[in-house]
């Protein structure tokens, strides 16, 4: 199984990762946020996997619920639209099968491709498609 560093609560949902709390890990989880994290978010590990080009998934059921306050609501989408450009995948542990560049790499030298709908991380494109 591969290994995840945990950030915040354990999802809800199984993600198919063993997690950890120490390196060394392959990809990164955020299972929850309170709305101050989700406001000034600057995890040291999470900037450091993403410069690093290791998948990061944040559980979107983590998240807290949006505030009746409209200007506190709209600071948190734009929060949240942050992470999306620095590269973080949204998931809510739906049906979709979240593949990353270790598991790219497993599905190739196997001759197999990803089931239909699942999310590939960019790099885990590259390597499906020969170009990494």
């Amino acid at each position: 199984m591969i290994r995840a560093l945990l950030i915040g609560r354990e999802p809800g949902t199984e993600l198919g990762y063993h997690y950890v709390a120490e390196p060394p890990y392959d990809a990164v989880v955020i299972g929850s946020l309170s709305l101050a994290e989700l406001l000034w978010f600057r995890e040291e590990r999470v900037l450091t996997a993403l410069a690093e080009e290791k998948p990061v998934y944040l559980y979107t059921p983590g998240l807290p619920a949006a505030p009746k306050n409209r200007a506190l609501a709209g600071s948190l989408t734009a929060a949240q639209r942050e992470l999306k450009n620095w590269g973080v995948l949204f998931t809510d542990g739906g049906r979709k099968k979240l593949i990353t560049a270790e598991e790219a790499r497993i599905l190739r030298a196997s001759g197999r491709m990803p089931s239909p709908g699942a999310v590939l991380t960019p790099l885990a494109k590259e390597i499906l498609e020969g170009t990494k």
